[in-house]
Formats: structure tokens, C-alpha cells, sequence
């Protein structure tokens, strides 16, 4: 694999890993306030979140040890899997400031 090649694959590594550490930051603060209003739902909620989110940097993991010709496929399943997970966020962040 080229140094460019590699590069970029690093690059893409840190940018999903920043995604991930981004929403986790978003859930903590959630949690916080979810907790300060006794919303025992989206705490529950949260904590699931929190759950996958350590799911979700196995398989940044995963891909970072993918060979070439699985390396695009398992980097756009997780994409679609850090965009949905963003989405979950973005659903109790609503929520909690809703409380």
C-alpha cells in the first residue's frame, strides 16, 4: 500500500473515531441533564447509546485491521453505523432538552 494510500486510511480512521468521541461527548452532557430531571427513560436511553458506542469503536478497530479489499466495505458500514448512531443522539438530545 502507497504511503498516500495510507495515509488517507489513517486520516479516515480519525475522522470516524472523532465522530464517535463527538456524539459520546453530546450523550454525557445529556446524561447529565436527563438525570438533573429524573427522565429515567432517556437515561436508559442513553446508557444504550453509551453501549453502542463502544460497539462502534470495535469496529473502528475492526477496520483499521481490514485488508484491502475489505477495507471499503466494512468503512461504509460504518459509516451508515455512526450515522445512525449520531441520529439516535440528535433523537434524545431533543428530548432531554424538551424536559
Amino acid at each position: 500500500m502507497s504511503i498516500e494510500a495510507s495515509a488517507a486510511r489513517h486520516a479516515i480512521h480519525d475522522k470516524l473515531e472523532s465522530q464517535i468521541k463527538t456524539a459520546e461527548a453530546k450523550l454525557q452532557t445529556l446524561k447529565a441533564r436527563a438525570e438533573a430531571a429524573k427522565a429515567d427513560v432517556e437515561i436508559r436511553a442513553i446508557g444504550g447509546l453509551l453501549t453502542r458506542k463502544e460497539e462502534l469503536l470495535g469496529k473502528v478497530e475492526e477496520l483499521k485491521a481490514a485488508g484491502q479489499e475489505r477495507w471499503q466495505h466494512a468503512k461504509n458500514d460504518l459509516v451508515a453505523l455512526i450515522a445512525e448512531f449520531e441520529k439516535s443522539v440528535k433523537g434524545i438530545e431533543a428530548k432531554v432538552k424538551a424536559l
